[in-house]
């Protein structure tokens, strides 16, 4: 089941994600071991939509729809446009940078947030935005 939606162009991210964390056993449980807290993330493209996608690196190591996997809540939820998601993908940007000029917001557990950025470096390689 794929995890992209078209009106967000950056959603894309999501499966590669989701297949660097499945494709490696061992990584997905290294994964898991430092981010060790559900990431919600929150996006909204240029129509002004939001859709929300997460990634379990609390117990599964997986990627789903939603903003936390059943029966479950995020650690932490980040928010910001579809376009700057897809920069911080694509290296284009750091979402420390993001933060600090106010297109990135952060709930829950910031610290938790910082651990983020490991992941999605795996999933510049893969990810063609």
């Amino acid at each position: 089941m794929s995890l992209k939606n078209d009106s967000f162009p950056s959603s894309a991210a999501f499966d590669a994600i989701n297949s660097s964390l499945q494709s490696d056993d061992a990584e997905r449980k290294d994964a898991v071991k430092k981010g060790n807290a559900i990431f919600a993330f929150t996006l909204k493209n240029k129509e002004g939509q939001e859709e929300s996608w997460h990634i379990d690196l609390k117990d599964q190591g997986a990627v789903g729809k939603g903003p936390a996997p059943e029966g479950k809540k995020a650690d932490v939820t980040l928010q910001l446009s579809d376009e700057e998601f897809g920069k911080m993908v694509a290296g284009k940007t750091q979402a420390q940078r993001l933060f600090m000029s106010g297109k990135l917001k952060v709930k829950g557990d910031v610290m938790k947030a910082t651990k983020m950025e490991p992941v999605l470096k795996k999933a510049q390689t893969k990810a063609k935005l």
